[in-house]
């Protein structure tokens, strides 16, 4: 027993049990089978006599069991993942071996030359010879589905019992490797707890189920797609998942799923905190946004940063003309130009690496390429950095967009997509006035133009929205960071709380905003429910599968907010083409006033001295408000 054990733990270990080693198996059943037949005719004795010419008979006769092996392909699988069709083939090529025999004796009176063999004979041997065939696959998929590889399978209950957990049961089986062994399933509904599907019980999702789970050592919960979106709702039954040290698993392929076919479970992957965060679906009429961006040229500014990244991605789909990408970071931007050259090779695309604030570069690439349509993402953007290094703010976010802008003016450009942030809400940091300071100019400039003030065609529009999960320099990467070292979790504040989306979904809605805008809005995204970092923490820490991991608390930063705003108190709102769009009303700025304004600012931060700076910022800002900043002394000043 221990050697038939190990011959099949050898055989699994493989990936696939050489094709020739189940030709050579299938050869002797035929021949075997040919053998019974016969001598279940003819007798024991008279098989005997002629034994070595009926096997020289049999020898020929197969190799027309071997063309039909070969037509029907029964080899272009794995043995233990036989299926159905699988078998079927199996039945067919044994009957195509046959009817070729059947044919030959017929047309060719091949019993004169060889041992005379009844048609009967012929038919039963083919269906023994099937019998046996497809009993050995489906032996050999039983032992590795149920018996010998058990203990390497992780026991899983699948969440879900209609249409979507009875497909991913199936996927289970058809998976390639095998990974999970169904245990059971979990239903919301008291009228199929009990019951049974695909062999196993369903157990009713309540107080017990924890319990029942852990009796059975079953440690990964496989969520259906139709359950998906109750799963992430039900906040309190994700906790205690989390904290039973259950692991659970989506499969992203759902998400295309056609509602009939098998789920490919080989596809299923361990969840993301990402994934667990409550939001609505976005719905963005990218169809429209398509019609606009195709064959235009699209100029991209931070196009190596998280945003413009994505940017990059979503446009290159659309087929424009020409992508101009522009990005300081050198590295980054070589990693944007090896991504068009690997995943959109039909896009002409022109990886440019300067400054924004470098003025007679970036008229020399407008100048070049003509873009129509501007996306304007580069920005410096970590608030406690900027808190210290208040010029450069000035000089790259406010001067920089400044330099783009007046440059879209001047080519032609048809609308300039600049990307804000919801600090830019009564800010209280310098990061936050600084791009508020540049909404200021871009309304300001549109406004102008609109009124003829400033001749041109290019309408401004703005996106404000929240932090976006698993961008450069959010909590997600720095939390996974510090846990992957043991600890500990640093979090400002055990209040504190943000909103957060998907980067894109932001993208999106950053595309449809600006393209459909006609110029001066400031559009603002439903960002959702906020989330309390401390809990994002914590539940990182219990997905990991980490014990001794603490959260410490170290205290707000230099010009951090507990909460983030998305819309200034005195704004009000208007609704959009979309639901999750709304357009800012906000205090608008004079053109001439608004750019004499940041003129001052910009010369100013050239001599670098940081209160003064900033005090010229909270001129052109007034509900700029430091907090937890050595800036709060010219609040106090005034």
């Amino acid at each position: 027993m221990n050697t038939i054990n190990k011959f099949f733990r050898w055989y699994f270990s493989r990936n696939a049990l050489p094709y020739w080693a189940v030709l050579a198996f299938d050869t002797f059943v035929v021949l075997f089978s040919g053998l019974v037949c016969y001598a279940l005719d003819h007798g024991p004795s008279s098989t005997t006599k002629v034994f070595w010419p009926l096997l020289g008979t049999l020898c020929f006769y197969l190799l027309f069991f071997i063309i039909g092996f070969r037509v029907t392909r029964i080899y272009s699988g794995v043995l233990r993942y036989s299926s159905f069709a699988d078998l079927y083939r199996i039945g067919v090529a044994n009957l195509i071996g046959i009817v070729s025999v059947v044919v030959l004796r017929w047309f060719f009176h091949a019993d004169a030359v060889f041992v005379p063999i009844r048609t009967k004979e012929l038919v039963f041997m083919g269906i023994l010879a099937t019998a046996i065939m497809a009993s050995a696959r489906v032996m050999v998929k039983f032992l590795y589905e149920h018996v010998l590889d058990n203990a390497a399978l992780k026991p899983a209950f699948i969440y879900g019992v209609r249409t979507g957990g009875i497909a991913l049961a199936k996927g289970l089986r058809l998976a390639n490797p095998i990974r999970f062994s169904l245990k059971g399933f979990v239903s919301d509904a008291d009228d199929m707890a009990g019951h049974t599907l695909q062999g196993v019980r369903v157990y009713k999702n309540d107080e017990h189920l924890l319990e029942r789970m852990k009796k059975m050592n079953v440690s990964v919960l496989l969520v259906s797609p139709l359950k998906r979106d109750r799963l992430v709702e039900n906040q309190e039954f994700v906790n205690s998942l989390l904290d039973a040290g259950i692991n659970i698993y989506f499969n992203d392929i759902a998400q295309k799923w056609d509602g009939k076919s098998d789920l490919n479970a080989s596809q299923l992957r361990e969840v993301q905190i990402e994934d667990l965060l409550p939001r609505d679906e976005i719905q963005v009429d990218l169809k429209a946004v398509e019609d606009l961006l195709r064959d235009k040229v699209i100029l991209i500014t931070g196009s190596a940063g998280s945003i413009g990244s994505e940017m990059v991605r979503q446009i290159s789909k659309f087929k424009p003309a020409r992508m101009v990408l522009v990005d300081e970071a050198e590295t980054p931007q070589h990693d944007i130009r090896l991504m068009m050259a690997r995943n959109y090779p039909g896009v002409p695309a022109e990886t440019i690496v300067t400054s924004i604030t470098n003025q007679s570069r970036m008229e020399q690439i407008f100048q070049n390429h003509r873009p129509d349509y501007v996306f304007h993402a580069a920005a410096y953007k970590h608030v406690p950095m900027m808190e210290d290094n208040p010029s450069e703010a000035v000089l790259n976010n406010i001067y920089g967009t400044r330099v783009i802008a007046d440059l879209a003016v001047k080519y032609g450009v048809k609308k300039f997509v600049m990307i804000s942030t919801d600090k830019a809400v009564n800010p209280t940091n310098v990061m936050g006035c600084s791009k508020r300071i540049c909404e200021i100019y871009c309304q300001a400039l549109n406004k102008a133009l609109q009124e003829g003030r400033v001749q041109g065609q290019t309408q401004f529009v703005t996106t404000r929205f929240g932090n976006v999960l698993g961008s450069n320099g959010s909590v997600i990467p720095l939390f996974r960071e510090q846990i992957k070292h043991g600890g500990p979790v640093t979090v400002t504040h055990p209040d504190i709380i943000r909103f957060f989306m998907l980067i894109p979904e932001a993208c999106k809605l950053v595309l449809e905003a600006g393209t459909m805008g006609k110029g001066g809005e400031i559009f603002v995204f439903d960002m959702g429910k906020p989330v309390k970092i401390a809990e994002l923490a914590r539940r990182m820490i219990r997905l990991s599968g980490a014990t001794n991991v603490e959260v410490q608390f170290t205290g707000l930063r230099d010009g951090e907010k507990l909460y983030e705003e998305v819309l200034n108190d005195e704004e009000i709102t208007k609704p959009t083409f979309n639901n999750k769009i709304k357009i800012a009303q906000v205090r608008e700025y004079d053109y001439a006033e608004a750019s004499a304004a940041i003129d001052r600012l910009i010369e100013q931060s050239k001599a670098y001295d940081d209160m003064e700076t900033v005090r010229q910022m909270k001129v052109i800002v007034p509900e700029y408000k430091s907090q937890h900043s050595k800036y709060e002394a010219l609040d106090v000043a005034k």
